[in-house]
C-alpha cells in the first residue's frame, strides 16, 4: 500500500517550505503555495537559482500573519489575509501578470537581505494563471507563482534510490527539501510516478484526485543546502552530473527530470493527510 508520508508547501516562491499534517486542496493546489514572489526592479520572478541565500528566509503562517525570518534581519510580519497592493507587472518565465506589490517595508528587507533592489508581490486572485494546456490537454489548472503547475509529487524510494547512486561515488545522501515537492509518496518503486496517470486518496465526495501531467525538469537547485544556502564545495554539480547518467528526459527543457508536476482534477475543499493511503491508476 502506498501512503502520503509528507506534505510541504512554500509561502513566498524559493524561500523556505513548511511542513504540514494535513491540507486543504483548492481549486489552486495547496492554499498559499507560491502566493508571495520576489521580484526585481524589472518585475522578473527571482530564485535560489541566481539568489541561494532565498533558501534561509524562513517563513511562517501565525494565524493571519506571513512572518518571515532569515539570519542577520529582524523579523517581517505581513498581513496573509489581505488582498491589498497596487498592481505591478511581473513575469514568470513565460507568464506575464498582474500581481500586488506588498509595499515598501517588504521591499526594504528583502532588499537588505538580498542586497540588490526587489519588491515583494502576491498573487492576485482575481488574475488566473493556467499550466500549459500542452501537458494538462483538457484540463484547465490554475496555478499561483510555481513555476508552472500547482503540485509536485515525488516518490520517496526515487530519492532512496538517488542517494544510492551519490554514496556509491562516495558523496553525501541528499533530504527531500532539496527537490522542493509538495507531496511525498511512499510504497512506490523508485520512479514509479513516472508512470502514473491519476493519484487518489480518500472516498466518496471528499476523494482528491490528482492527474500527473509532466516531469518535472531539474536545474541546479536541488544542490543547494536547504538549511544554509551554500552548494558543498566537494561536490558542487551533484545531484545534476548523477542525474545525467540515468534520469535524461528529452521531453522536457533541461533534459532531466525528477518528480512528477500534477494537477487537481476532483477535490476542491476535501483534505489530504499524512498517513493517507492512496491508490493510483498508471497511464499505459
Amino acid at each position: 500500500m502506498s501512503t502520503l508520508s509528507a506534505i510541504y508547501f512554500y509561502p513566498v516562491k524559493s524561500c523556505g517550505g513548511i511542513a504540514l499534517q494535513h491540507a486543504e486542496i483548492g481549486p489552486l493546489g495547496l492554499a498559499l503555495d507560491r502566493h508571495w514572489m520576489v521580484v526585481d526592479e524589472k518585475g522578473s520572478f527571482l530564485t535560489q537559482r541566481s539568489h541561494p541565500a532565498m533558501a534561509c528566509i524562513r517563513p511562517v503562517l501565525d494565524g493571519g500573519a506571513l512572518v518571515l525570518q532569515a539570519p542577520g534581519m529582524p523579523t517581517l510580519q505581513l498581513d496573509a489575509r489581505g488582498e491589498d497592493g497596487a498592481a505591478l507587472s511581473v513575469q514568470v518565465w513565460k507568464s506575464t501578470l498582474a500581481a500586488l506589490d506588498q509595499g515598501t517595508r517588504a521591499a526594504d528587507w528583502f532588499s537588505a537581505y538580498l542586497g540588490e533592489a526587489v519588491r515583494l508581490v502576491r498573487f492576485d486572485p482575481a488574475v488566473e494563471r493556467l499550466a500549459s494546456s500542452r501537458w494538462t490537454g483538457e484540463y484547465r489548472a490554475p496555478t499561483q507563482f510555481s513555476d508552472g503547475y500547482p503540485l509536485l509529487v515525488i516518490g520517496q524510494a526515487s530519492l532512496d534510490d538517488l542517494n544510492v547512486r551519490l554514496a556509491a561515488k562516495g558523496a553525501p545522501a541528499l533530504t527531500m527539501d532539496r527537490f522542493r515537492p509538495n507531496l511525498v509518496i511512499d510504497g512506490l518503486e523508485a520512479y514509479e510516478e513516472d508512470f502514473i496517470d491519476t493519484l487518489s486518496f480518500g472516498e466518496g465526495a471528499q476523494q482528491v484526485r490528482l492527474k500527473l501531467v509532466k516531469p518535472c525538469a531539474r536545474c541546479p537547485v536541488p544542490g543547494i543546502d536547504q538549511a544554509t544556502g551554500l552548494r558543498d564545495p566537494k561536490w558542487p554539480d551533484e545531484p545534476l552530473d548523477t542525474l545525467a547518467t540515468y534520469r535524461a528526459n528529452p521531453r522536457v527543457e533541461g533534459g532531466l527530470s525528477f518528480g512528477q508536476n500534477a494537477i487537481v482534477i476532483a477535490g476542491v475543499g476535501a483534505s489530504l493527510q499524512v498517513g493517507q493511503a492512496c491508490e493510483w491508476e498508471f497511464s499505459f
